[in-house]
Formats: C-alpha cells, structure tokens, sequence
C-alpha cells in the first residue's frame, strides 16, 4: 500500500471542501473496493478521505410514496429495515443477498453505487426502480447516472448523499450468484408501477447494468413470465465472458432470472 494522508471530516461541507482541495483524493465509504485496491498498489491516491463520521449520510424515511436512504447506510440496514420492507420489498430482498455478514454490515449502498461495479446488485435496484441519485450538487435520474463499467455521471467533486427511490410493491430481484463471493453472474430487477415497467439486468454486460427494453415491452402487453417466451436475450457477444461463464450462457441467465423475478413480482 502506498503513503497516503487520511482524513475524516466531521461534515459533508468539509469533506466537499477537502475533496475539491486536493489533487487526487478518493472517498472512502464501505472500503470494500478501495481497501484491497489499495493492498494490492493498483491505486495510489494522495489523499484518502473517510465519509464514516458523516450521521447526516446514513438513514432512511418514508416520505409519501418516496423511500430516502442515506449514501452511507449499510446493507445490513437496508435489508432488515421494517420502512424498506414496507414500501419496496424487493429492495430490502436484493439487500439481503449482497455478499455475507461481514461484507453487509461494512458495505454501503452510496458506495456500491459510486462505484458502479458491472456485477454489484444496487445498480439494478436503481435502474428499475427509475431511482433519484441525489449529490451534494445535483439530483441525477438512475436513466442518467450508469454510464459503462466503473462510470457514471458524478463529476469531480461531486459526493452521493442519498438516494430517492419510488414506492413500489410489485417489483422483485432475482439472481445467479457466483458461489463464492455473491456478486451477481447475472441478476434482474422487474418492477411494475401502473403502466412503467421495468427490467434492469446486472452482472451480465460488458457494458455494466442495462435496461432490457424488449422485455419490458413483452411485459406491457400482459405482466406474467410467459409473455417472455420468444423475447431474443441480449446478444451474447455483448455478455461478460469469464471462468464463469460465456457471453452465450450470461445471455441465457438474462431470461431465466427474468422470469424468475416476474412470477415473484406478479404474486
């Protein structure tokens, strides 16, 4: 690990304030990613600054129809909170998947989403739901925020403060996890509210989380699993291939874990 200064700001002014002032500072959240990243000398930031003492990112409230979560809640909290599980059940579900114990109770949804991981489960959550990323800055619709593996639309500067994610009782997750570390080989978050659905895939593309529009546009026409019979999957040239799995198999998974998520949202 190379020489860094830490820092731990008491507020999100200062670390706002910190983060602009430095040449190549990094956030710390959760630290799942950054901390190995760091052990294994494959990031060298100056400066690394400590988000943990900021109360004011973590939380979460039912607001009418609208669910906040602050940045630094933990996964933990998500999948055991009785407001999650009462407005969007299937969030706290996808929560509740998210690696082991250890790895729920340290990592944090501002994080995982900050860092855009193409096999992390919130992404999907995000994106079909059609979430509100909400900054220090600006407020960013999930539409806008996935830009390709690792990027999104945060600008330098910019630090995740909350999320507004949209009430939602018919919606469900539904992954393929690798045995061993969780992450999703392919995961699909299905959510119906009136006449917007959506089909968010994670875990699956080269290009990171996506919207499966040909499915959603099945699922129009009647809200059941058979309406994706004969839906093409995405391409399988486009699918992750790895040790785990080709392009053609990933592609496959995408429609499994459709239907799958489907049936359990439409019960």
């Amino acid at each position: 690990m190379f020489a860094f200064n830490y820092h731990r700001p008491s507020s999100l002014r200062k670390a706002a304030s910190l983060l602009a002032s430095v040449e190549d500072g990094k956030l710390l959240a959760g630290g799942h990613t950054l901390i190995p990243t760091l052990k294994l000398r494959l990031a060298s930031p100056g400066d690394l600054i400590d988000l943990g003492g900021l109360p004011e990112l973590s939380g979460i409230t039912l607001s009418g129809r609208t669910l906040s979560i602050g940045a630094m809640t933990r996964h933990a909290e998500v999948a055991a909170s009785p407001v999650v599980k009462e407005a969007v059940p299937a969030l706290a579900y996808l929560a509740s998947l998210i690696g082991d114990p250890a790895v729920r109770n340290r990592g944090t949804i501002g994080g995982s989403v900050a860092n855009n991981d193409p096999s992390a489960d919130y992404p999907a959550a995000c994106l079909g739901l059609g979430a509100t990323i909400i900054t220090n800055q600006r407020r960013i619709e999930a539409d806008d925020f996935f830009l390709g593996l690792f990027e999104t639309a945060l600008e330098p500067g910019e630090i995740i403060t909350r999320f507004a994610f949209p009430a939602v009782r018919k919606a469900a997750y539904e992954k393929f996890p690798n045995p061993a570390s969780r992450y999703a080989l392919v995961g699909v978050f299905v959510a119906r509210r009136t006449a917007d659905i959506r089909v968010a895939v994670t875990g699956a593309s080269q290009s990171g989380v996506f919207r499966w529009h040909a499915a959603e546009e099945a699922l129009k026409k009647r809200f059941a699993a058979k309406s994706l019979d004969g839906v093409p999957t995405p391409p399988a040239e486009d699918m992750i291939a790895d040790i785990h799995g080709s392009g053609a198999y990933r592609s496959h998974l995408v429609g499994v874990m459709a239907k799958r998520a489907v049936d359990k949202a439409a019960e």
